[in-house]
């Protein structure tokens, strides 16, 4: 049956994109509680081992997204999404009826390569709509949106748990992936006109790639984005471990992390108003230099105090760090999808998958090394502000483009 959509208002539209990009979001952190649960019935021998039930999403995520902006330059956005949310039901189908630990991994990589259309063809909406300041206002409003989403998905899965096991999680992502999937074909039109759309050839592909990773000032904010976010997913693969066994939060554990998110979000809201006055590139630098001064002066407590910091002086800096860390996202793939435009589809594809490819690794060498204290975590914090800064400066120093923005 063909969409009836019409134009809605902008309101709207960012609920929506919020709750399609929130959907790896939703399929990371509502499990995070059941890990150990899933962990035993899975038979892992290896406790580090269940942060691939994390990884895996991402890792999955960066191959679908290098795909899905060709096919919505060519096809329309609408049918990238519903061709990605459907891959991402098959994966979350296998992930919930799993009956050995390599099932469940292999789910998940699905989960994320399907997963991976909202992220990039939601970005590409969003550029189809919006550019310049405006678009880094309409991010941030979405980041902020969608933060409610990993800020109750860890309380949602706890409380999945009190009637159901670790499958029932799974079956709660498979109502809410279909729940948008249905809200984006009756209320939103297709944002990509019929006279703008590519050719889809490997030619025009290969151009979309090579104009991109050309472009010196995309180039450097994409691995400077890939390189913060890394750390971000260092915490993610670290939290249930650090936060729920270590700290010995256990059900606690969903409502610590939930304040964490809440920090992101508000940071998120602040920063829709800041890049109304302030270029995104300056608020990048203050941010970083934000984190590198806090993660330094952690280290140095932690260092000197010689013992394990109490669970308060942890939550204080994991809250000025996730505020921080809400002044870049948006800003950074702002930053990165601003000067290629005409090329949204392509270029979101490109940015965002070398983005992830590159968090998840960092990600996965911060999760190997984790000890059962914060340091690791805390020296991944510093060492990526401190390499994004150094990226951003040579952005900043190559191009006119980004003073101007």
């Amino acid at each position: 049956m063909k969409s009836q959509a019409k134009a809605i208002s902008n309101f709207e539209f960012i609920c929506l994109m919020a709750l399609l990009m929130s959907l790896v979001a939703l399929t990371i952190d509502a499990v995070l509680p059941a890990l150990s649960q899933l962990g035993t019935d899975l038979k892992v021998a290896n406790e580090n081992d269940t942060q691939l039930v994390l990884s895996s999403v991402f890792f999955g995520m960066a191959f679908g997204l290098m795909i899905y902006g060709p096919i919505s330059d060519s096809f329309g956005r609408k049918n990238s999404i519903y061709l990605g949310v459907s891959i991402f039901i098959i994966g979350d189908l296998i992930s919930l009826f799993a009956v050995d630990f390599n099932m469940m991994i292999i789910g998940r990589v699905i989960q994320g390569f399907g997963a991976a259309a909202c992220r990039v063809v939601s970005l590409a909406m969003i550029r189809d709509k919006f550019e310049g300041p405006e678009m880094g206002r309409v991010m941030s409003l979405i980041v902020m949106s969608f933060i409610i989403v990993p800020a109750l998905a860890p309380s949602v899965g706890q409380g999945i748990l009190w009637i159901g096991d670790w499958r029932a999680i799974f079956g709660f992502v498979l109502l809410f992936s279909m729940s948008s999937l249905l809200w984006l074909h009756f209320r939103q039109e297709e944002t990509l006109d019929l006279d703008k759309r590519l050719p889809f050839t490997l030619t025009a592909i290969f151009n979309g790639i090579k104009e991109t990773l050309t472009n010196k000032v995309s180039r450097n904010y994409m691995l400077a984005s890939g390189v913060i976010f890394g750390s971000f997913i260092g915490y993610l693969s670290t939290s249930q471990q650090l936060l729920q066994i270590h700290y010995k939060l256990g059900e606690q554990f969903a409502l610590y992390f939930g304040v964490l998110a809440l920090a992101l979000g508000l940071s998120s809201f602040s920063n829709s108003k800041l890049v109304m006055r302030y270029k995104m590139v300056n608020l990048c630098l203050t941010a970083l230099l934000g984190l590198l001064i806090s993660s330094s002066l952690f280290l140095i407590y932690c260092f000197v105090l010689q013992n394990e910091p109490t669970i308060f002086m942890l939550m204080m800096y994991l809250s000025i760090s996730f505020f921080f860390f809400g002044l870049l996202f948006g800003n950074l793939n702002s930053l990165a999808v601003q000067p290629l435009g005409h090329i949204a589809g392509v270029a979101n594809s490109v940015i965002s998958s070398i983005q992830t490819l590159i968090s998840v690794f960092i990600g996965g060498v911060i999760g190997y090394l984790y000890n059962e204290s914060a340091i690791p975590l805390t020296v991944g914090f510093f060492v990526c502000a401190l390499l994004s800064i150094v990226l951003i400066l040579r952005a900043k120093k190559k191009s006119k483009l980004v003073t101007a923005i």
